[in-house]
């Protein structure tokens, strides 16, 4: 799967990169037709602990699904975006079966 890692206004590093498509590839076991991930990483001007946010955008044939997190770490976000993505990903699999 194709991946697009964007920062808004800081660099990323090469570790966080490579985390990232790791857990972008597994969601292609649960829908196997996703054709490519944007990910948008901002840091907020905040005084709050939990001022990082990931948010990941799937293209999939005919829709695209967006979700976003604010944690303390990129790592933390990227992996609970992860989760959202799995669940979404599996209810429009079933979505697809039962209309077949």
């Amino acid at each position: 799967m194709k991946v697009n890692v964007q920062a808004v206004n800081f660099n990323v590093d090469a570790k966080l990169v490579g985390f990232i498509q790791e857990r972008m590839d597994k969601l292609e076991k649960y829908y196997d037709k996703v054709v490519s991930a944007d990910v948008f990483l901002k840091v907020e001007k905040t005084s709050d602990k939990e001022n990082k946010i990931a948010e990941i955008k799937i293209h999939v044939p005919g829709d695209e699904f967006i979700v976003k997190k604010q944690c303390k770490t990129f790592e933390e976000g990227v992996d609970l975006c992860g989760e959202s993505l799995e669940r979404v990903l599996l209810k429009r699999k079933e979505k697809i079966r039962t209309h077949i």
